[in-house]
């Protein structure tokens, strides 16, 4: 025992001093704030780092931060850990491959559009899914899941943002080339000053998240006072056919209608309508799996 004690003795200095050393390099940089995605991420998994050296002593996943925030500086592009990676319950290993293809699909639009969502998408898909492994902190699992879930939110609306941006500027183009030919003024009316909230949903999916769950709440107490009438829209992706897709999205429209019912709004106050696969926030090929357009739109009527 005492010669088994005398070589383990070695190798845990030696991968104490690994775990260390990768995390008192990145202690040491000098903290700036963050411009670009590489920096964003950075930040992001420095945080993380500090908080499992520091609050958790837990230095090896101390290691797997520091070690990442590291390589974001050298490498272009770097990815959350693929879900086979951990050593996961059963139950959760599809939940969390379902967030890891969700944040894969929109993973070059966010690096344009929104880096620091991007940033904090994957570094919280790493936490949540090492805290999922060690399965005994409920509150940093939910903590870690809610990051990742407001993240991917944010990054969705901002590239639903830019698609009507850039469908606008075509808009506009056509307008000044027929004005230019005809002199006839055109004038189009922005619908989109009736959308109020956005809730999002998983692949096939017609549950809502907490956070889901929160926006909804909140925008009720901020909104019911000037909403006489809602409207909810339920949408999906192209993955699947035409039918299926129509019946699903209503189905999201029912569960957002039931939220909102349980949160004070009169029945009679709220219609639902459902367009499947229509009116895409993005648009896609069909059979496309695109977590932006799995969505419900929140509006008033009048």
């Amino acid at each position: 025992m005492r010669y088994i004690s005398l070589i383990l003795t070695p190798l845990l200095i030696l991968f104490l001093f690994g775990c260390s050393a990768s995390y008192k390099q990145l202690s040491n940089m000098e903290h700036r704030q963050p411009s670009n995605f590489k920096e964003h991420l950075l930040n992001e998994y420095k945080k993380r780092a500090t908080f499992e050296a520091e609050e958790m002593h837990d230095w090896n996943s101390a290691k797997l931060y520091s070690d990442k925030a590291l390589q974001s500086l050298e490498n272009e592009n770097i990815y959350p850990e693929k879900i086979s990676f951990w050593n996961l319950p059963k139950d959760k290993i599809n939940e969390l491959n379902i967030a890891f293809e969700n944040l894969m699909s929109i993973y070059n639009d966010a690096k344009i559009y929104d880096p620091y969502n991007l940033a904090r998408a994957i570094s919280s898909l790493d936490c949540w899914s090492e805290q999922q492994e060690e399965n005994w902190q409920t509150w940093d699992i939910q903590s870690c899941k809610e990051d990742f879930i407001n993240s991917m939110h944010n990054i969705y609306q901002k590239i639903s943002k830019n698609e009507t941006d850039l469908d606008k500027n075509k808009n506009k183009e056509i307008e000044v080339k027929i004005n230019e030919e005809t002199e006839v003024t055109v004038v189009t009316k922005d619908n989109n000053n009736l959308l109020r909230q956005i809730i999002y949903f998983d692949f096939d999916n017609f549950n809502l998240s907490s956070v889901s769950k929160k926006k909804v709440k909140q925008f009720v107490d901020s909104h019911k006072k000037e909403i006489n009438e809602y409207l909810l829209v339920g949408h999906t992706d192209t993955k699947g056919t035409k039918k299926y897709n129509l019946s699903l999205s209503i189905k999201r429209a029912n569960v957002v209608k039931e939220l909102l019912i349980n949160y004070g709004i009169d029945n009679n106050k709220i219609k639902i309508l459902g367009k499947g696969e229509n009116q895409l926030a993005i648009i896609t090929p069909d059979e496309t799996r695109q977590p932006a357009n799995r969505r419900v739109e929140i509006k008033k009527t009048n």
